[in-house]
């Protein structure tokens, strides 16, 4: 995960107010998968401000939120208070300093590690063998995918989005940020080939948007030093309404993917055995 992804300042008001959050069978899915309990501590890795870590919290002892931007981390824990969550810590880091904090807590201590949204800043061959140790047998890594990117959806008004801020940006937009199907299967083949028992689990939600909805989303997705000035942002709206197909709301249907990493008896076993030949 690169340490400057520009996701600061303005940014992270946006990204907190405007990103989906996740629903309830999606938190219910992740502790049935790793048969989580209050004994267990969880890190929520590239946590952004705590849209998967603040519900997590309720269901675990302790969750650990680690990102890599300082302002992320501040509204995060600012959130977890105002909801009452005592029970979370917030770390400055990326993927590589997991071993590190794996030697903190010590081995087979981890019931999960939950990557949400961020797996694509991150190397994945690298980073689930290393989790792979952390974790207690029957734990594992859920790679939870919320929906695709608002301007890749199959809608006109997702098309319509696409198209002008393609033109604003100047730039091509097809990236899916791992939303992809060869994106996810690339994540599942890496957990299997870390050792990984892997399955695929899916939430279906539907949402009702309005055009600043919208523009928080798209807002919520640029680096600080690409948002329009705050004196230019209404002519932005403007602008982009007139894009858009003449409706008042848009619809969005969205299917959140979780690609569950368990790590199992026998393979803990094997794997054990093999580090010591």
């Amino acid at each position: 995960m690169a340490q400057e992804l520009g996701f600061r300042g303005d940014v992270v008001d946006y990204y907190h107010r405007y990103r989906r959050g996740y629903p309830a069978a999606v938190i219910d899915a992740l502790v049935a998968a790793f048969a989580l309990t209050r004994d267990d501590t969880v890190v929520d890795l590239g946590c952004g401000t705590g849209q998967l870590t603040t519900p997590i919290a309720h269901r675990v002892r302790a969750v650990v939120g680690v990102d890599p931007e300082p302002d992320m981390l501040t509204r995060a824990r600012s959130a977890a208070a105002e909801r009452g969550v005592g029970n979370a810590t917030w770390m400055i880091g990326t993927d590589a300093d997991l071993p590190a904090l794996g030697a903190l807590l010590g081995m087979g201590a981890l019931g999960a590690v939950t990557v949400g949204q961020a797996l694509h800043w991150m190397r994945p061959d690298e980073l689930f063998p290393t989790l792979f140790p952390l974790l207690r047998t029957g734990g594992g890594v859920a790679v939870v995918t919320n929906g695709t990117p608002l301007w890749l959806q199959d809608t006109d008004w997702s098309r319509a989005l696409r198209r002008w801020l393609e033109a604003w940006l100047d730039k091509d937009l097809g990236y899916a940020c791992g939303t992809d199907a060869d994106s996810q299967l690339r994540y599942r083949e890496a957990l299997t080939v870390s050792g990984f028992d892997v399955r695929e689990q899916h939430v279906e939600y539907a949402a009702d948007l309005d055009l600043e909805h919208l523009v928080g989303g798209v807002y919520s997705a640029l680096p600080v030093d690409r948002l329009p000035p705050p004196d230019q942002r209404p002519r932005f709206a403007e602008q982009l309404r007139h894009a858009l197909p003449p409706e008042d709301r848009f619809a969005e249907h969205i299917r959140v993917t979780m690609l569950l990493g368990t790590k199992v008896q026998h393979q803990a076993t094997e794997l054990t055995g093999l580090r010591g030949k």
